[in-house]
């Protein structure tokens, strides 16, 4: 085709055309260039995050580690992590297509599954913390609030703790047997249930049956039988390794950033079956994460220090580490070792001590009464957000989006 055919160039133009094409070229190895340092800053700033999220968490006091409220701080932590996390896998939509990180993005996403399941086992211990929250403002309404207090009240106040008692004790060593107890009162739910039942209450049938379950609502009422959180734990944290030198460079770094929101997602997970009640509640998880990573080192020590809680002679038997489960199960302890030793007309000294117990019972009353329905509200939006990001995220890299 002679020159002058093509959009009436000349041969004295072509230089031009030459020069233009020099110039468009280096406009693209720009492009991509700023694209890779866009990328990079993004990635650094994700972990810079990281880092001083799990900074600010693990500055907490020891008294308020694993409180109500440390807990909340905990999973918005997650949530901002999880956030920032899409964004990225969104922008970098091109790359998470390609090998390595196709298959990393959907191993993420699979882990996050199991993460439901924790979701909808917490939700459940968190309700049955409110059983024992009502039967601790008996305590308080029979002792602490009357002007004298009688053998009557008392006899109430006993009831109540024998109540609490066989509660807490139920839930240490008695999970699978009350479980199937139970399974005649509710749905019979496994653990592929999560988008039909996913942390909304079944009216029909939950609220229907909850006032006869009273304080021996089955823990798990929104997962199987046979489920149990220590297995669970173990199948999110399973070969979960930092990457290798070829998978970062394939991927950009990339690689990187999953490997921190998979921590992330193992540690949170871990830490609310530390915290919370739940069935076949177990802490033996392996964390594999350098210590040189910037922000490894506060998730590394907060693990360090729950462990060492949940060590200690008081905490070994515990049916969860919370803060408040822990007051919960002095404040019985007091009382009932109060309640062995106490004559009617009570003298002046025992009454001192049973309103001093009972200031103690008031205040983890409020603590819980201020932090359970903040807490249950995170875990729901947890989940949802793991949903809704699964979904984002099968969607973008071609793959369907049921639960396998």
């Amino acid at each position: 085709m002679p020159a002058t055919d093509y959009r009436g160039s000349s041969p004295a133009s072509l230089p031009h055309f030459g020069r233009s094409l020099f110039s468009l070229r280096r406009e693209q190895v720009h492009s991509i260039s700023m694209e890779g340092s866009s990328l990079e800053a993004e990635m650094e700033s994700f972990q810079q995050h990281v880092t001083d999220r799990f900074m600010e968490l693990s500055s907490v006091a020891h008294d308020d580690l694993l409180s109500l409220s440390w807990i909340g701080k905990l999973l918005d932590c997650f949530l901002c992590c999880q956030d920032e996390f899409r964004a990225i896998v969104r922008t970098q939509k091109t790359q998470v297509l390609r090998p390595p990180l196709d298959r990393m993005v959907s191993d993420y996403f699979e882990r996050s599954v199991k993460a439901l399941d924790v979701c909808n086992a917490i939700r459940d211990g968190i309700e049955q913390i409110r059983q024992w929250q009502k039967l601790l403002e008996i305590v308080l309404y029979a002792l602490g609030h009357q002007r004298s207090i009688g053998e009557g009240q008392f006899r109430r106040a006993k009831k109540a703790l024998v109540d609490l008692a066989i509660g807490m004790l139920d839930d240490k060593d008695s999970n699978a047997s009350l479980a199937h107890r139970n399974r005649s009162f509710g749905r019979s739910t496994g653990s592929k249930d999560h988008h039909n039942h996913s942390h909304g209450h079944n009216h029909s049938s939950s609220n229907s049956h909850h006032r006869s379950l009273g304080h021996f609502r089955s823990l798990s009422w929104s997962v199987s039988r046979t489920w149990s959180a220590a297995r669970q734990l173990q199948a999110i944290g399973s070969s979960l390794n930092p990457p290798k030198a070829n998978d970062l460079v394939a991927s950009g770094g990339l690689a990187m950033t999953l490997f921190i929101m998979n921590s992330i997602l193992l540690f949170v997970m871990w830490a609310l079956v530390a915290a919370i009640p739940c069935q076949d509640r177990g802490l033996q998880v392996h964390f594999t994460i350098p210590r040189n990573f910037s922000w490894a080192v506060a998730l590394l020590s907060l693990h360090e220090r729950i462990l060492e809680e949940s060590k200690k002679r008081e905490r070994k038997n515990s049916c969860g580490l919370l803060k408040e489960i822990h007051q919960i199960e002095k404040c019985s302890r007091l009382m009932n070792e109060l309640s062995d030793s106490v004559h009617f007309p009570l003298t002046e000294e025992k009454e001192r001590e049973v309103r001093q117990i009972m200031q103690e019972v008031s205040q983890v009353c409020d603590a819980l009464k201020d932090g359970l329905d903040p807490l249950e509200r995170k875990v729901r939006k947890v989940f949802h957000r793991i949903v809704r990001s699964r979904t984002e995220g099968l969607d973008s890299i071609g793959r369907p989006t049921h639960a396998e």
